[in-house]
């Protein structure tokens, strides 16, 4: 049996990563687990946790998935790649699927960007189908500068794990990304050990890169990767709409 671990971001919860997720049911018979984080969810409740416990709630769903699998794939989004990609260097993982990873974080470029966006959606009455505004709108003001702290320590303590990875790995990072500037992916190939590396730049795609237009195009790539006897060595490309 297959099985298939996906970690969502900092801040969210398994509906950002929902298309992803329903697309590899229906397309395989794989064992597939989405565990919500502490604190995570439609309900953040952040203000006691630490990283180290979303580090160990991901080793143990790792784990678990191990006992009944023969073999594992893991996916992360965001933060969620982090720790995708800290699991991989610290365990047997078949194969790694990275997805607008903090490596490093916030692209003032594409978030002015997306505040100007919000303020012209705003004048013409359609600030509430504004996809960024609707999906950070309740985390504003609501998180614990603590917790952001513990983000942040995450992506320090995992960053030197990366060139112990050794997983073919698949890497999807949208050029619009207003939480993690795109470049971020070019030093994510760079320092990760693997040398089965294939990386894919969507030019009109957010941060949400499971949420965007082009999530049919991503969840197809990611699916043949995954099934794939061998992976590209230092593949390349980009994906316009």
């Amino acid at each position: 049996m297959i099985g298939c671990l996906i970690l969502h971001g900092y801040t969210g919860g398994p509906y950002e990563v929902e298309p992803l997720h329903e697309y590899l049911k229906a397309h395989t018979n794989w064992h597939i687990e989405v565990p919500v984080l502490e604190g995570h969810g439609q309900e953040l409740h952040l203000e006691e946790v630490t990283y180290e416990v979303w580090l160990e709630e991901a080793q143990a769903a790792l784990d678990e998935l191990r006992v009944i699998c023969d073999s594992v794939y893991v996916i992360g989004f965001s933060m969620g790649g982090m720790i995708a990609a800290y699991l991989a260097a610290n365990n047997h993982v078949d194969k790694l699927v990275l997805l607008s990873t903090s490596r490093k974080y916030i692209s003032f470029k594409y978030m002015s960007y997306y505040i100007a966006e919000m303020v012209r959606d705003g004048f013409r009455g359609k600030l509430h189908e504004n996809k960024m505004y609707n999906h950070y709108k309740t985390k504003v003001g609501h998180i614990p500068f603590r917790a952001n702290l513990e983000f942040m320590k995450l992506v320090s303590q995992t960053k030197p794990y990366l060139e112990e990875i050794a997983s073919p790995i698949f890497i999807a990072q949208g050029h619009k990304d207003g939480m993690v500037p795109f470049r971020s992916a070019y030093s994510l190939e760079k320092e990760i050990g693997s040398d089965k590396k294939e990386i894919v730049f969507f030019e009109e795609v957010s941060h949400l890169i499971c949420l965007g237009p082009q999530n049919a195009v991503l969840n197809d790539m990611i699916l043949r990767f995954l099934k794939s006897e061998e992976s590209t060595t230092k593949d390349q490309e980009s994906v316009s709409q």
